[in-house]
């Protein structure tokens, strides 16, 4: 590949084309079936099989990498991305909304998927080893943008066309059409921005057709079950907290969650949200590369897990202290109420996943270092996904038997076993350490 390639035209859009369909398919689509009145037991359990694309990529990515380019494949699959997300809106107002809706955002996952491997794959065909290392920051910065967009920007254009609509299905029709263009606009922008000469391996690596070589070779590494463990547990807690935390902010006070609106969650999550994860997210970041993983990796870990006792404070004493924001000029007169309480324990959440999720990311780089790192690094992201997968499948029932208040306790403790488990790990102390 070209190294005059002018990356920051490209690279920030092509993260942002990454992560922008997994919040719409994982997180939003979970706000979307609340509204639209599917009970929570349901939506854990559906909203969780989605993950399934990401878990077995790795089955389907040597394709990627033996048959046509990286760029031809990213291009197509945002392409269908993006009609699966206009299908989605025209679906929404029909009476089998659900099951259609769930197909479409299946198909679209799996392209979502795709995507991911063939996006990967381009950076670092198209880079450097210098440059890889220099535009790293820069690919997260644009991914967790794109999350905090969806969980934010978009969430607000529903709940505002909520309101003006008060027809939640009419609401959510209009919003996923709009994914849709904005989708179809990224594909756009990548289809010129992107560069169109391609080599088929990476310069200086062996090329990787034997797949089944490469896939056992991951498995033979040293302590190999317990890596496995730990990545599949890791994420226990957050697995279920993910899936419930918008339905406990949204339901009614009488049912046990704050009783917030869309727009609510919208604000609170695209705006505090955005500013303290982006915020913990280069902290983590320096922070191991100033001292190394094995330093920062118990402490990243507590710092990611503690604040979920907020939650468990919050579902126990519901407090519903306001905060007016006003703002006055020739223009408008808005008066936004705000749950104090609830802001902040988001604010705190947000910015310990984006300090602590730096030190499992890190760790799963080493774990995959070594000959055949790309798709070392893609089997051990499709174990993550597993491990979000299978707990986040049976969260609404947890939720709906414990009740938001007990559940929350169970959130915590299940993070118990990944904190155990990570103090038997073997890693060079100063791995991600930035050497001068």
């Amino acid at each position: 590949m070209k190294t005059d390639n002018r990356p920051w035209y490209w690279i920030p859009v092509l993260n942002f084309a990454s992560g922008f369909p997994y919040v719409i398919i994982i997180s939003v689509s979970v706000l979307m079936y609340k509204n639209l009145g599917i009970s929570n037991e349901d939506i854990g359990f559906y909203t969780s099989l989605l993950y399934l694309p990401w878990v077995i990529k790795p089955l389907w990515s040597p394709f990627i990498d033996l048959y046509g380019t990286k760029r031809k494949w990213f291009l197509l699959m945002q392409l269908l991305i993006s009609i699966a997300f206009l299908i989605v809106g025209f679906i929404i107002p029909t009476s089998q909304f659900f099951i259609l809706s769930l197909a479409v955002f299946w198909m679209a996952a799996f392209a979502s998927a795709s995507n991911d491997v063939a996006s990967d794959g381009f950076y670092m065909l198209a880079l450097e080893k210098q440059q890889q290392s220099f535009f790293l920051g820069i690919r997260s910065t644009f991914y967790r943008a794109s999350m905090l967009t969806g969980n934010g920007l978009i969430i607000l254009l529903a709940g505002y066309l909520e309101h003006r609509f008060g027809n939640n299905f009419q609401a959510w029709s209009y919003t996923m059409i709009f994914v849709g263009i904005v989708m179809s606009l990224l594909t756009l922008y990548n289809f010129f921005a992107t560069p169109k000469t391609e080599l088929p391996i990476a310069l200086g690596e062996k090329e990787e057709k034997n797949f089944g070589k490469v896939f056992s070779s991951f498995f033979k590494k040293k302590q190999i079950g317990l890596i496995l463990a730990f990545i599949l547990v890791f994420r226990l807690g957050e697995s279920q907290l993910l899936k419930m935390l918008t339905p406990f902010l949204v339901d009614p006070i009488a049912n046990g969650g704050m009783g917030l609106q869309t727009e609510d969650v919208g604000i609170i999550y695209g705006t505090l949200g955005l500013i303290a994860l982006t915020i913990g997210g280069i902290l983590g970041g320096i922070a191991i590369s100033k001292d190394g993983l094995g330093k920062w990796l118990l402490p990243m870990i507590l710092v990611m897990h503690l604040p979920i006792i907020g939650f468990v404070l919050l579902s126990h004493f519901q407090p519903q202290d306001v905060m007016h924001i006003v703002i006055n000029n020739s223009y408008a007169n808005i008066d936004y109420s705000m749950n104090t309480y609830t802001s902040l324990v988001v604010i705190i959440e947000q910015f310990g996943y984006g300090f602590g999720f730096a030190a499992f990311m890190m760790y799963l780089i080493y774990v995959a270092d070594g000959e055949s790192k790309t798709s070392h690094y893609s089997i051990a992201t499709g174990f993550m996904a597993l491990g979000m997968m299978l707990p986040g499948m049976i969260s609404g029932y947890i939720q709906e038997y414990l009740g938001y208040g007990n559940f929350f306790i169970w959130v915590f403790l299940a993070t118990i076993p990944g904190l155990i488990l990570s103090r038997f790990l073997v890693f060079p102390k100063e791995f991600g350490k930035k050497t001068v």
